[in-house]
C-alpha cells in the first residue's frame, strides 16, 4: 500500500510547493494564476457551494454511466451476434465519439430541456464507446477452440454468450467501465456548460463558468479540483469493484 500511495503523494505535493515557489517569486496578476494556498482558502470558503456543486455533477455523471455501461454492453452484444451487423452498425458507434459533445449540446437541450437529464445525456454520449469497443473486443477474443466445444455440445445462443463470451468479456468490459467513469464526469461538466442551468444547484460546470465571468480564479481552480476528485472518486470505485469481482479468477486484475 505504501508503494502505490507515496509515490504520487510526493509527486503531488512537491508540484504543489513548486507552484507556491513561483508565484511567489514571479508574481503574476492574482486573476492569472493564484498560489494552491489561496485556491485551498477558495476552497474552505466556498465549501458548501463546491459540495453541493460536486453532488449535482456527480448525480449526473454517475447516471449517465450507469446507463453507459447498461446499453454499451447491450450494444456490443447486438454488435457481436454477426459481422454484417458489426460492419453495417459499428461506424455509428464511432462517429458518436468522433462528434464533439459541445457541437450537439444545444440539441440535447431541446430534446430534454434545460438540467439534469440533459446533462446526463451528455454524459452518456461521451462514455458509451469505450464500453462498446471493449465489450466488442472481449468477445471477438474468446478462443475459437471454445466456440467450437460449446457448439459440439448443442449449446444455445443464450448459453454461448452467458456462460462463454460475457464471462471471457469481463476483463475487456471492466477495462471500458475504468475509461467511461472518466469520460462521464468531462462529458457531465461539458453538459453542464450549456445545459446545467436548473431550478436546483448548479454544477461545478456552472460554478466554472461563472468564477470565470468573476475573474474568481481561486475558486475555477476550486472547482477544477474538485472535477478531478469526482472523476478520481468514480474511477476507483470501478477499479475497486472490478478488482473485488476479478482477482479470485483472473491474474490481470489481482
Amino acid at each position: 500500500m505504501r508503494r502505490t500511495i507515496l509515490p504520487p503523494l510526493l509527486a503531488g505535493a512537491s508540484g504543489l510547493l513548486l507552484w507556491e515557489g513561483a508565484v511567489r517569486v514571479l508574481k503574476p496578476a492574482a486573476y492569472l494564476l493564484p498560489p494552491p494556498s489561496t485556491i485551498a482558502r477558495a476552497a474552505v470558503a466556498d465549501s458548501g457551494t463546491l459540495a453541493s456543486a460536486c453532488l449535482t455533477t456527480g448525480t449526473s455523471a454517475l447516471a449517465g454511466f450507469a446507463f453507459s455501461a447498461v446499453l454499451g454492453v447491450a450494444i456490443a452484444v447486438f454488435l457481436s451476434t454477426s459481422r454484417w451487423i458489426e460492419r453495417a452498425f459499428h461506424p455509428y458507434a464511432i462517429l458518436l465519439q468522433t462528434v464533439p459533445i459541445v457541437a450537439i449540446a444545444p440539441l440535447l437541450v431541446l430534446w430534454f430541456g434545460v438540467g439534469g437529464r440533459a446533462v446526463t445525456a451528455s454524459a452518456f454520449i461521451v462514455s458509451v464507446f469505450p464500453v462498446i469497443t471493449n465489450t466488442l473486443a472481449g468477445i471477438r477474443s474468446v478462443d475459437p477452440a471454445l466456440r467450437d466445444l460449446f457448439r459440439l455440445y448443442g449449446a444455445s445462443r443464450g448459453a454461448v454468450l452467458f456462460r462463454l463470451e460475457l464471462p471471457w468479456a469481463t476483463l475487456s468490459i471492466a477495462t471500458g467501465l475504468r475509461v467511461a467513469s472518466g469520460l462521464a464526469v468531462i462529458g457531465a461538466i461539458v453538459g453542464e456548460f450549456v445545459a446545467g442551468f436548473s431550478e436546483g444547484n448548479p454544477g461545478l460546470g456552472i460554478v466554472v463558468m461563472t468564477s470565470y465571468r468573476q475573474l474568481r480564479t481561486d475558486l475555477l481552480f476550486g472547482a477544477v479540483g474538485c472535477s478531478a476528485l469526482l472523476g478520481m472518486v468514480l474511477f476507483g470505485l470501478v477499479s475497486g469493484g472490478a478488482h473485488l469481482l476479478l482477482r479470485r479468477w483472473h491474474i490481470a486484475a489481482s
